[in-house]
């Protein structure tokens, strides 16, 4: 086998590895797991995760992924924590603690001072009959058969399989305090995802020029306010009232036309029915008129009134395409 040959093969016996390991984890989820959800989601505090080596990096994964779904989490590093971080540990808080073998020395230290402080101790282990496994309250098994390492020595299925716990432990308690799209979009106002879900046409017309003229504006002054508001496009506005676009491109059609514009004005040249949108619309649903119909630049309103232009660069630069 050549090298090329032998690094595709190595790379899909991992993933064939790991994916069968996932898979019969739905098989260990029981009354145990939804017993574990329903004390975090009727406890008054928080969850700590907690973990050492690769499994405290998975734990700081499942803190991010409670944290922005609803359910407050903190990570404490079980070697921090006995040494002086067990006090992030308060009264109500349920500690979710994670080893693939349940008996390590930092483990065997930490988990009898968090019984001792009465908390709720939920263990996400691979061995059930470990010193973890027999003192947790609840036992979430991410059992796996070996690791994707072929001296079954460094921490790949196993890591794996735990953080698959977490995903399914968080998604459980997302549906059980109702998490909807419009709170996502609350944890996660910087993101692409939650600015589709909150970003408003009102927040990008407001960041532009706002470009118009009248109909009986002449070409020559709308050309000047064109390329003034720099945005490509002006409305034509009458009473506050949207009456017509003109584009750049309108603008070329023009003079393919005629020899002078001289004696034209922008009802001359203007496009009667322009594609409009509330300015109190979601500026995705901007995104998809301009798709649809192909342009870079629509118009907003309010209560029928001329607000403003939204451009494919605002959209562009939001990160909503």
């Amino acid at each position: 086998m050549n090298k090329q040959s032998r690094i595709i093969s190595i790379a899909k016996n991992t993933i064939a590895t790991e994916g069968n390991a996932i898979l019969n984890l739905g098989n260990l989820v029981d009354e145990e797991f939804a017993c574990a959800v329903n004390d975090i989601y009727n406890s008054k505090g928080r969850v700590i995760v907690t973990g050492i080596g690769k499994s405290a990096n998975i734990a700081t994964k499942i803190v991010a992924t409670l944290n922005s779904t609803g359910t407050p989490a903190i990570f404490m590093h079980a070697a921090d924590a006995i040494h002086g971080d067990l006090g992030t540990i308060q009264q109500n808080d349920s500690v979710i603690c994670i080893s693939k073998s349940g008996n390590t020395p930092e483990i065997k230290v930490l988990v009898p001072l968090i019984k001792a402080i009465g908390n709720t101790l939920i263990a996400i282990t691979s061995n059930r009959e470990s010193f973890l496994g027999e003192q947790a309250d609840y036992v979430l098994h991410a059992y796996v058969e070996k690791e994707a390492c072929p001296n079954n020595l460094a921490p790949t299925t196993s890591t794996t399989a735990q953080l698959v716990i977490g995903d399914a432990l968080s998604m459980c308690l997302l549906d059980l305090h109702d998490f909807s799209s419009k709170d996502f979009a609350k944890f996660h106002p910087g993101g692409s995802l939650g600015k589709k879900l909150y970003l408003r046409v009102s927040n990008l017309t407001s960041l532009n020029e706002k470009p118009q003229v009248n109909p009986n504006t002449d070409v020559k002054d709308v050309i000047v306010e064109i390329s003034k508001k720099m945005l490509g496009v002006t409305a034509v506005v009458e009473n506050d009232v949207v009456v017509g676009i003109i584009t750049d491109g309108d603008l070329r059609r023009m003079l393919t036309k005629v020899d002078s514009f001289k004696g034209l004005s922008a009802k001359d040249i203007m496009s009667k029915h322009p594609k409009k949108i509330s300015n109190n619309a979601m500026a995705v649903e901007a995104m998809e008129i301009m798709d649809t119909f192909g342009i870079t630049q629509i118009l907003a309103e309010e209560d029928g009134k001329y607000c403003g232009v939204v451009h494919i660069h605002n959209l562009t630069k939001e990160g909503i395409i």
